[in-house]
């Protein structure tokens, strides 16, 4: 299904739910006026209560959202180093001896390949990367160093090269570990906790069931479910809806059946 209906037919689920509840609870409870809302909503300890509630819940919201996003960030400020060192090596490549630059190249394209063929897949479901890649990089070091015969030229780019590929090894770790990270399960206990007491809120001061306030308490689970569906979505660094995509390695190099 399309992210964007996926989020708008939770977003209506959670709306349509919302409206059920509100006129069931009218309906199973008669003596559950409208104009009860008025004499509830008089009681100060109440107001600042349900006050708190909403506040500490919009910043546990806010600290979901950064933690969150900078996960994302992190993946995509690592994959974009990763892919821009080895797009780098080929470049250097081109000061080795033919032979050499020939074997540099292929290992840059075979690992490009298997980064967006095989790992991204396993980082989407937070899986373990194996030691494929690495095998592929300390190739890359060996072939990467400069020969017996090298001229001055040619050593000072088997040194540029080795400069590169520790900014790929350390990219790779960053990417490796963004591909684990996850938001913490306590955070979503507070999360689900602040949703359910948010909208237990809106029965407490008697909610009527009159048009506006049913749109205001659709519209109200409605938002949650939404953000919440954001964060779940943000919370998977290299997911297929917000996630980082393979574009950093496809952009240097041709990968044939990547999206």
């Amino acid at each position: 299904m399309n992210p964007v209906m996926e989020a708008l037919l939770l977003g209506l689920c959670g709306a349509l739910l919302a409206a059920g509840v509100v006129v069931a609870w009218h309906r199973f409870r008669p003596g559950a006026r409208d104009g009860d809302c008025e004499e509830d909503s008089g009681d100060t300890v109440a107001e600042y209560m349900s006050m708190m509630i909403a506040l500490l819940y919009a910043m546990l919201l806010g600290l979901a959202l950064v933690t969150v996003w900078d996960l994302r960030a992190g993946a995509g400020s690592s994959t974009a180093d990763e892919a821009g060192a080895l797009h780098q090596m080929t470049v250097l490549a081109e000061g080795l001896p033919p032979e050499q630059r020939l074997r540099v190249e292929g290992l840059a394209q075979q690992y490009a390949e298997h980064v967006v063929r095989e790992e991204w897949p396993r980082m989407n479901r937070q899986e373990d990367l194996g030691d494929t890649g690495w095998d592929m990089l300390r190739r890359m070091r060996a072939d990467a160093a400069a020969p017996p015969d090298a001229t001055p030229a040619q050593q000072v780019t088997a040194l540029e090269l080795l400069t590169q590929l520790g900014t790929l090894d350390e990219a790779r770790r960053g990417r490796e570990a963004s591909a684990q990270d996850s938001l913490s399960p306590v955070l979503w206990v507070g999360l689900v906790v602040g949703a359910v007491l948010s909208v237990c809120i809106l029965f407490f001061f008697g909610i009527g069931r009159s048009g506006s306030q049913l749109v205001m308490a659709m519209g109200m689970v409605a938002l949650t479910v939404f953000l919440g569906y954001l964060i779940h979505q943000l919370s998977i660094p290299f997911g297929d809806v917000a996630g980082v995509s393979t574009d950093p390695f496809t952009r240097y190099f041709s990968v044939p059946g990547a999206g």
